[in-house]
């Protein structure tokens, strides 16, 4: 019995251990960039700026420009389609890290005005 107890408490360390990294905090492009790692950077979409996806060219690349917290502006690149109704975020939240000037995200989420509700749309990368 006291194994089992002992085998459950380790369990339960592991799981908010692994729990514990997917919850950091956000970074901005320069923290990130300087970092070198990989990073949540939330900011808006800058609508001022071209997004580029076409689906009969590459259906698994979309690319946008995100303004973060401290008002940088970085094109990001995303291996998946274009969100629906992308255009309509209120703010978006990129997990991914700096090749060279662009920043590649590994999966966003956008948050999305609702009538109602707010509504939270995540999207992975297909890499």
């Amino acid at each position: 019995m006291p194994i089992l107890i002992l085998a459950l408490m380790g369990a339960g360390v592991i799981m908010l251990v692994s729990a514990s990294k997917d919850m950091s905090t956000y970074s901005t492009f320069a923290q990130v960039k300087r970092s070198g790692d990989t990073a949540k950077v939330v900011g808006k979409l800058a609508k001022d700026k071209p997004m580029y996806y076409n689906a009969e060219e590459n259906p698994n690349l979309f690319k946008f420009y995100m303004t973060d917290q401290q008002g940088e502006v970085h094109e990001v690149t995303l291996q998946a389609a274009k969100p629906q109704d992308f255009e309509l975020s209120e703010q978006v939240v990129a997990t991914g890290s700096f090749v060279g000037d662009e920043f590649v995200a590994s999966s966003i989420l956008m948050k999305c005005p609702s009538k109602y509700k707010n509504e939270e749309v995540m999207v992975r990368s297909n890499m």
